[in-house]
């Protein structure tokens, strides 16, 4: 029996699948630090059923799962399979050749493969005991495990020698045995204080015999008794009834004459009434002449004391007109202050309100440019890679041919001096040479200029790619910057979402009646839950609502009904349901002018959305609350309505019919 190979995948640094094949003879892997030499032991031993994370060097299983790199994404799982030669059939297994595979994912969900079925850890130890194959074994000795296995205790090294010997399998089989002789030794004593206890309570059990015999007896007697009871009460009943026919035969006969008496005094009646309405209409015709002669008494009466009256006012009338015309210039000067002092406290509500919209048109624009910048930021990064790599590129081109050029430079000196040469040992050809000389140096000058040319535009270059590279570092340093603010929010907005989800800043009740919103589909979610206010009016409706913003609104009673009982059982407090099928209230107040009141924003019902089916349940909470502006608006609103209404400010004062105030 040999190891054959083993594959690999999203194992730790194995990104790639891989497939490593052992031949005859000895394998070696090597490679520098940090290659992952080690990784091919660990997963070896991690296949054999390694549950240890930090043998592993790793602090949870999901650290074996490649978890990726600037360039790649990391994968959901890890596999590692190993395949063995069994052809001598050392594994008591009737295969020739047996892979054993292990499979993890990131959900926590791991399974074993024996030659690709599924099967348990247990089946893979008992595969691989008394072989010196296994997590534990002495076929795989990992780094430090020499001077571990000289330095441990006797114990740990005796497993060692068990596992060479060959008894590690017998010792374990011994072990689960004594184990379940141990469970089946602890379920006798357990039989035999039941029957002992059984046979305690045979005693008391036959005495509840004889009591359940003397019962049984008793009860056939007295069904007995019952039914000659019924037969005495059945003839009793007929004699009644027979009784009451005949009564009913008589009375039926005095009905009959009553009538006919009824009759006779209805006619008499009549005539009696119709003798009173002419005696009553005699009796108003007297009181019509009475009333008119008293109201004409009254008239002249009237026209005298008039004519008094005139003659009376004709004399103080020049002193009242006088005092009269005074007060009335008095009340136009102050009425025309208190018009420039209302104009001037509405000319800096003007201002305020401009300047509000102008702070808020400019944090408007703010955000736009700061979304902007992102995106310019990002573009910015982009073109700065796309013209630092063609920056590189040409950098790399200049630095080739500065290269040509230096071998051609070197190429003209060697030129140059073999030339020297040929003119001291031919002097006779000097005048040609010179011409061939000096055409070769003006080469040369003209290489040289375009070496020194080429070096300027190099400079130029690096200094282009300096600037570049400063200019992907701002982007970058201002992207981190947002991407940073951007995490920050998504992390509160999540914070808020999970807040929102369990409950937090509910009663008890609450959450656990809100945690049973799944199985019982009637419970359709907290007050809070079932409307959108916009941010101005938050506070006011937050006060409205009072403590009603965490009852519970249902589709009808009987879900309420069931809450109710499942909070009490349990003894979790108590909490208000609102059924759609009960609560049907109606909006509107007893003033509807008051709507038009300077500083009224209107109804809490008219200023929240929500769904049609909660109309009744919102007009019933909030259909009768104003919602003012301002405290000073209220209270004059509150003193105008005789203190009926209720109110509530942007600012949370909120103001009870009769008279009371809440702020703060």
């Amino acid at each position: 029996m040999y190891l054959k190979n083993i594959e690999v995948h999203g194992f730790k640094s194995f990104a790639n699948k891989i497939l490593l094949d052992f031949h005859n003879g000895i394998t070696g892997i090597v490679g520098p630090n940090g290659s992952g030499k080690s990784n091919v032991s660990d997963a070896v031993r991690w296949v054999l059923g390694e549950q240890s994370a930090k043998q592993l060097r790793g602090s949870s299983m999901q650290d074996v799962i490649f978890s990726g790199t600037e360039n790649r994404k990391p994968l959901s799982y890890a596999y590692v399979a190993i395949t063995m030669d069994n052809s001598d059939h050392m594994l008591d297994i009737d295969f020739e050749e047996v892979t054993v595979a292990r499979r993890v994912y990131r959900s926590g969900e791991s399974e074993y493969l024996l030659n690709g079925s599924s099967c348990r850890l247990k089946d893979i130890h008992e595969l691989f005991y008394d072989t010196g194959i296994g997590k534990e074994g002495y076929s795989i000795i990992g780094q430090g495990q020499i001077e571990r296995i000289l330095s441990g205790r006797p114990e740990e090294r005796r497993e060692l020698f068990d596992e060479a010997a060959g008894i590690v399998k017998f010792k374990r089989r011994k072990a689960a045995a004594q184990k379940k002789l141990e469970a089946e030794r602890e379920n006798m004593i357990r039989i035999q204080d039941i029957l002992s206890e059984l046979k305690r309570q045979v005693g008391p059990l036959q005495q509840q015999s004889e009591k359940a015999r003397i019962y049984l007896k008793t009860r056939e007697a007295l069904k007995k008794f019952d039914i000659n009871l019924f037969l005495l009460e059945r003839k009793q009943m007929d004699r009644q009834i027979q009784e009451a026919a005949a009564n009913y035969e008589i009375a039926d006969r005095q009905l009959q004459e009553t009538n006919v008496a009824f009759l006779q005094i209805k006619d008499e009646y009549q005539k009696i009434e119709a003798d009173l309405e002419a005696m009553e209409r005699e009796m108003e015709s007297f009181r019509e002449a009475f009333h008119d002669s008293k109201i004409l008494k009254g008239k002249l009466k009237g026209q005298i004391d008039v004519l008094n009256e005139q003659v009376k006012a004709a004399e103080m009338s020049d002193e009242l007109f006088l005092g009269r015309v005074e007060a009335i210039e008095a009340e136009k000067r102050e009425k025309l202050g208190q018009k420039e002092a209302y104009e001037q406290e509405a000319d800096g509500l003007d201002q305020q309100l401009s300047q509000l919209s102008a702070r808020r048109y400019e944090a408007a624009q703010a955000l736009k440019e700061l979304q902007e910048s992102i995106l310019h930021c990002n573009a910015g990064i982009e073109e700065s890679k796309d013209g630092l790599l063609e920056l590189l590129n040409q950098k790399a081109e200049i630095q080739a041919r500065k290269q040509k050029h230096d071998t051609m430079l070197e190429q003209m000196n060697i030129r140059k001096a073999q030339l020297n040469q040929r003119l001291l040992q031919q002097k006779s050809e000097e005048s040609g040479l010179d011409e061939w000389l000096d055409k070769q140096q003006g080469e040369w000058q003209e290489a040289k200029d375009a070496i020194a040319q080429y070096k300027q535009e190099e400079a130029q270059l690096i200094s282009r790619q300096r600037e570049w590279e400063q200019k992907l570092a701002a982007a970058s340093h201002s992207l981190e910057e947002e991407t940073a603010k951007y995490h920050k929010a998504a992390s509160r907005l999540e914070s808020l979402r999970n807040i929102a989800e369990r409950y937090d800043g509910y009663g008890n009740s609450i959450r656990k009646v809100m945690a049973q919103k799944d199985q019982q589909p009637g419970i359709l979610g907290v007050v809070s839950d079932l409307i959108q206010v916009d941010s101005q009016y938050e506070t006011a409706i937050e006060t409205a609502l009072g403590g009603s913003i965490q009852n519970i609104v249902t589709t009808d009673e009987q879900t309420a009904k069931h809450m109710i009982t499942y909070l009490k059982q349990n003894r979790l407090g108590r909490a208000t349901f609102l059924p759609l099928t009960a609560v049907k209230g109606k909006a509107g107040i007893q003033y509807p002018e008051a709507l038009k009141e300077p500083g009224v924003l209107g109804l809490a019902s008219d200023l929240i959305r929500y769904e049609e089916q909660y109309r009744g349940i919102m007009a019933q909470l909030l259909g009768r609350v104003v919602v003012v502006d301002t405290v000073d608006h209220a209270i004059v609103l509150a003193k105008k309505y005789r203190y009926s209404l209720s109110m509530v400010t942007l600012e949370g004062e909120s103001l009870r019919p009769g008279g009371s105030m809440t702020g703060g």
